[in-house]
């Protein structure tokens, strides 16, 4: 039985898996992950390395079992690359990796390393079919399992949390359910006419974008009090400075355009804040 529903053969079936590999929504974590580990100072290659690629697993995961989910149950899609076989047999290709990845971080650094991993891979698992049918867990899924990685990202490296990592988790969690509002907003008429309650089918699209902007307003709300605790480097401001002028264009702008300019500009405010970190320019002036 083939794996790729377009063709057989070696080819199809690799350009059948590589489809699941989707840049956009992938290189958050990844890079969550790495930022994680600087926040941490000193950083060891092959630990930050095996935890990426634990994080590469489980977004594949999750990709996979949302496409098998829409496409096979549910039929909501109108296309997929992957057989029903082909979709099992990433799944247990992508879980073995998360598990030899996990298995390697409880030798190198211990079981707690364990247990703050492997909540990614459950989120992943599990956003389709049961997290994606709630507003609350529907919205979070995502944003919670790249707040995750940046703590397994500086835990590997630490062996430790610390508030700095704990307070990047929460901005980032709340400032991304902001962007996944906004982002699932896109598909309202859809998601209403099939009964999929994301925030904008449960209170209506208007009223989700007031969730949406609110969120990210306390996001970079939180990192101007992290930075007046000193929790945060001051440069840290420039980061949420950048992020509020993408937002302020994004507001004006329909939903795909305005998730567009949202998640890279959560690039960009990764970066200034990875700077921030490392370098804190403003900080050293002062």
């Amino acid at each position: 039985m083939p794996l790729a529903r377009d063709g057989s053969g070696i080819d199809a079936t690799a350009r059948a898996f590589w489809s699941q590999v989707h840049p956009v929504f992938m290189t958050p974590p990844l890079a969550a992950s790495l930022f994680g580990a600087i926040l941490a100072g000193s950083v060891d290659p092959l630990l930050a390395g095996v935890h990426v690629v634990a994080m590469f697993a489980a977004v594949y995961t999750a990709h996979v079992k949302d496409g098998y989910v829409d496409f096979h149950v549910r039929g909501e899609d109108d296309d997929h690359p992957l057989t029903e076989r082909g979709c099992r047999t990433a799944l247990t290709l992508s879980t073995a990796v998360f598990t030899l990845c996990c298995a390697v971080l409880g030798v190198l650094v211990g079981p707690i390393a364990v247990a703050v991993t492997l909540p990614t891979w459950l989120i992943a698992y599990h956003h389709a079919p049961q997290l994606d049918t709630n507003p609350v867990t529907a919205t979070t899924g995502y944003p919670l399992g790249i707040a995750l990685s940046v703590l397994g990202g500086f835990y590997v490296q630490a062996a430790t949390i610390t508030a700095v990592p704990l307070g990047f988790a929460v901005v980032f969690l709340t400032l991304l359910s902001g962007i996944k509002v906004i982002d699932d907003a896109q598909d309202y008429a859809y998601d209403r006419s099939i009964e999929k309650r994301t925030v904008a089918v449960a209170v209506g699209p208007d009223r989700a974008y007031d969730v949406a902007y609110g969120l990210m307003t306390v996001a970079l709300g939180a990192v101007v009090a992290f930075v007046a605790a000193r929790v945060f480097p001051i440069t840290a401001l420039l980061a949420a400075l950048a992020f509020a002028a993408v937002a302020g264009i994004a507001r004006r702008a329909e939903p795909e355009l305005a998730t567009m300019l949202l998640i890279r500009g959560s690039y960009v405010f990764l970066a200034v804040l990875v700077a921030a970190v490392r370098f804190d320019p403003i900080g050293r002036l002062l």
